[in-house]
């Protein structure tokens, strides 16, 4: 198996290397001229595993010091009329924050865009992130029941600024409720006449 050395092996093999000469020449048979070889091969393996050994106890503990993940889950609400992200703990009953797309822009008609879903996303961010969050689940969930079951136009925004927030995403839910028999919907036996 061929590897290269690292510096700190390489200096403890030289140092070897050197103590090498002494032990052979004190040495007056051929047989001790042997043992002495072998005794510093040992010794030279056993030094390259020492510092190796080091090496791989001074990873493990740079490996241990990284902080603990907190998660959190963000319930992301997208409808045709508006997009609110509510972050909340594990358990889903302490609220960390919540923004809605309405409080980012001025018109009625902005509330469900993109831009507002990224604004109300950022602003969760940052309010998560004082809290200590540092990873979040993400469940989406559009209107369901008698009301379309397809996200809003906010929903693919809001997810990408809370990915481009820093946080570590787990799972990502659609959670719309899909009725399995249902109320009548509204607009009567021929629909809505327009």
């Amino acid at each position: 198996m061929w590897y290269t050395l690292s510096e700190t092996e390489t200096v403890t093999e030289e140092e070897v290397k050197e103590s090498v000469p002494e032990a052979s020449s004190e040495a007056t048979t051929e047989t001790e001229k042997e043992g002495a070889a072998e005794t510093s091969e040992k010794a030279a393996t056993k030094a390259s595993s020492e510092t190796a050994t080091e090496a791989s106890s001074k990873v493990a503990t740079e490996t241990k010091k990284e902080v603990k993940e907190k998660w959190g889950i963000a319930h992301i609400y997208s409808s045709f009329n508006n997009t609110i992200i509510h972050i909340t703990d594990l358990t889903g009953a302490e609220t960390a924050t919540i923004s809605s797309g309405g409080q980012h822009v001025t018109a009625d008609r902005y509330e469900s865009s993109p831009f507002a879903a990224m604004k109300a996303a950022n602003a969760a961010v940052g309010a998560a992130k004082t809290k200590g969050f540092t990873a979040l689940h993400i469940k989406v969930r559009a209107v369901g029941g008698v009301g379309s079951r397809v996200p809003g136009p906010g929903a693919q925004a809001a997810i990408r600024a809370l990915a481009r927030g820093g946080f570590k995403i787990g799972r990502i839910d659609d959670v719309t409720p899909i009725p399995h028999d249902t109320t009548r919907k509204k607009g009567g036996k021929r629909g809505r006449r327009v």
